[in-house]
């Protein structure tokens, strides 16, 4: 079992360039997208988060089912859903404004214990920004650290929802040392500031950074680096492109027997190419179509 720990929101996605689009909404959030798209590659996924009982609340429900995603622990509350709405430019990379105050999603409490057979916990985006929420996934990344299971994170910097840069910064250094596998994009990764192999020597196995349409690299705590370059696609937009990457980096990784601390870091430069290259695959896939539409696994066979 996968647990994907985080938001779910609904996108409003334009149909179109410009600020005057028309929207239409869509399922969405950094860890939801992430859950659906781990169902969808057929990876047993569960999704650990606080939804609204309205109706976008249920409409994300009924997406997690239909990927297959046990929503068995998902807390539930009155307050309405986060929205975010997106805008995109002409080379379809999307820029977000976030309406969250109020939102049923920032009530999110640390649950009593993770599911059964949880091999790896995945992290990040909005969750890990808003609080009070924000403390309790915290605490369940320590808690599922010290636990020695597997822990992903993914910053997915919303620079708009951070009040304080520096702050966030130095928090996130603070959750290095319960991390087992880091992965964000070059551009998260000069926000963020600081470099790959500092924050290796924090605690992570593992350092991916995207770098969208020319591939990703991996840096591992032993020194060792390696590259693929990115898949050809007609990009329709980025939407959902690096909750896709989370996604096959955490199936991949299940597929070689590697979710753990000690195999991740075991991990060989012909284990690190397949699955990066997987990555780049999926990704690309998810490029190619309108809002984050992950591939399912017959897509990427072969």
């Amino acid at each position: 079992m996968i647990v994907v720990a985080g938001e779910a929101l609904i996108d409003l996605v334009p149909q179109g360039p410009g600020a005057l689009a028309s929207l239409r909404p869509a399922l969405g959030g950094g860890p939801y997208n992430t859950a659906v798209a781990l169902g969808r590659l057929g990876s047993p996924t569960a999704f650990c988060s606080r939804v609204s009982s309205d109706a976008f609340g249920e409409a994300l429900l009924d997406g997690l089912r239909a990927a297959g995603v046990d929503v068995s622990g998902v807390q539930r509350g009155d307050e309405p859903t986060t929205l975010a709405v997106a805008t995109i430019d002409t080379h379809g990379s999307a820029a977000y404004s976030f309406y969250v105050d109020g939102t049923a999603d920032r009530l999110f409490a640390a649950p009593a214990a993770l599911p059964a057979g949880t091999r790896a916990v995945s992290f990040g985006t909005c969750s890990l920004v808003l609080e009070p929420g924000a403390s309790a996934y915290e605490e369940l990344m320590r808690a599922a650290a010290g636990q020695g299971v597997f822990t992903a994170l993914d910053p997915n910097i919303r620079a708009g929802l951070i009040p304080d840069a520096d702050a966030y910064r130095a928090r996130f250094l603070k959750w290095l040392p319960s991390v087992t596998l880091l992965k964000l994009s070059e551009e998260d990764a000069r926000w963020l500031g600081g470099t790959p192999r500092e924050w290796l020597a924090a605690g992570p196995s593992a350092v991916v950074i995207t770098r969208g349409g020319d591939g990703l690299t991996v840096l591992t705590r032993d020194g060792a680096e390696y590259s693929v370059p990115g898949e050809k696609a007609d990009v329709v937009d980025t939407i959902g492109a690096g909750d896709t990457v989370n996604a096959a980096l955490l199936h991949g990784l299940a597929a070689q027997d590697a979710l753990s601390p000690d195999a991740l870091a075991g991990l060989d430069a012909g284990g690190w190419t397949r699955l990066l290259r997987f990555a780049a695959r999926a990704a690309a896939i998810t490029c190619s179509r309108a809002g984050a539409e992950p591939p399912y696994a017959h897509e990427l066979d072969g």
